[in-house]
């Protein structure tokens, strides 16, 4: 008997990957909405109440809205705003960082999607805040760059309108008031004592992304040298076929420059480990639109349903 599916918001840019990705499998009855009708709200609950899993690919305002809507007990929602990322009876969909997470998502009905920015950090601090080296009121900033997928429709269209405005082919920092909506969950989901400093920004091609933590070591719990990070996260993520912990050099091998599109298209992170004895820098990779979303939200539905997590997905 084959799932059923809605994704509402199906014409974002979450929601296309999403129904693209279903393309591939033969388990999966998607319950279509009519184009006339993807506002409507009678016919957006019906759709909810019928459907064993609804993804939300939506505004905050609308997904919480959405939520509301679903009065069947056995519909599982998969939330990919930042409504519901640290609200209480919400697993947070980031099955790698423990066993709670991953029965959480196994067995829970109320599932949100992390952000990509914080699915970066937060795969890169919450190992070494729960392994007792990174302290909780450490004084973090984050560095992290994206492709330009990152922010919806309307920044899409505006980087490949043709006759573009010539500041699009430069770099975009934005989110200067340190207010970015992912912060929260960055604080939350870590345990931190205080939401980092963060310094996105996005240029100049369509997908992948690198998030980066600079560290000093004597600001540590417990002084490592970057090859004793690298092992320790290594150990951490064993087995788990979505998280790669490249080898440490991995970066002077590659000519000593990382490429933040080179995980696009792959639904996995890369976690890179580099620095001397006193400045370390851990890294990680991914694409925003995989790992760091609908790949996601994919993941999650998988483990859900009880078979392999990489179904459907690029590894």
């Amino acid at each position: 008997m084959k799932t059923k599916v809605f994704i509402d918001g199906s014409e974002g840019t979450t929601g296309l990957r999403i129904h693209e990705r279903f393309s591939k499998r033969d388990d999966i009855e998607i319950l279509a909405i009519s184009p006339e009708l993807r506002k409507d709200p009678e016919e957006r609950r019906r759709l909810i109440n019928a459907s064993d899993i609804t993804f939300l690919c939506l505004p905050d305002a609308a997904a919480i809205e959405a939520v509301e809507m679903c009065d069947n007990p056995d519909t599982v929602i998969l939330d990919t705003s930042t409504a519901h990322r640290t609200s209480e009876g919400w697993a947070y969909g980031f099955p790698e960082l423990s066993k709670e997470h991953r029965e959480a998502v196994k067995t829970g009905k109320r599932i949100a999607v992390p952000g990509c920015y914080a699915s970066g950090f937060i795969g890169l601090a919450y190992p070494l805040v729960k392994g007792d080296i990174l302290p909780k009121d450490y004084p973090l900033s984050i560095f992290a760059v994206s492709g330009y997928s990152g922010g919806g429709k309307k920044l899409i269209a505006q980087y490949e309108e043709e006759g573009r405005d010539a500041k699009f082919d430069s770099a975009r920092m934005y989110a200067w008031g340190q207010t970015h909506k992912h912060l929260k969950e960055m604080k939350i989901i870590t345990g931190l004592d205080k939401e980092p400093l963060f310094c996105p920004m996005t240029t100049n091609y369509h997908s992948g992304m690198i998030v980066q933590i600079p560290l000093y070591t004597d600001m540590l719990k417990q002084k490592k040298t970057p090859e004793e990070i690298r092992d320790y996260i290594a150990e951490y993520y064993k087995g788990e076929k979505f998280i790669k912990v490249m080898p440490f050099g991995a970066d002077v091998e590659a000519g000593g420059a990382l490429y933040s599109d080179a995980c696009a298209g792959w639904d996995g992170m890369e976690i890179f480990v580099t620095g001397n004895e006193d400045r370390v820098i851990v890294a990680s990779r991914f694409d925003n639109l995989g790992k760091g979303a609908s790949g996601a939200a994919m993941q999650c539905m998988n483990i859900v349903l009880g078979c392999d997590e990489a179904t459907g997905l690029n590894l």
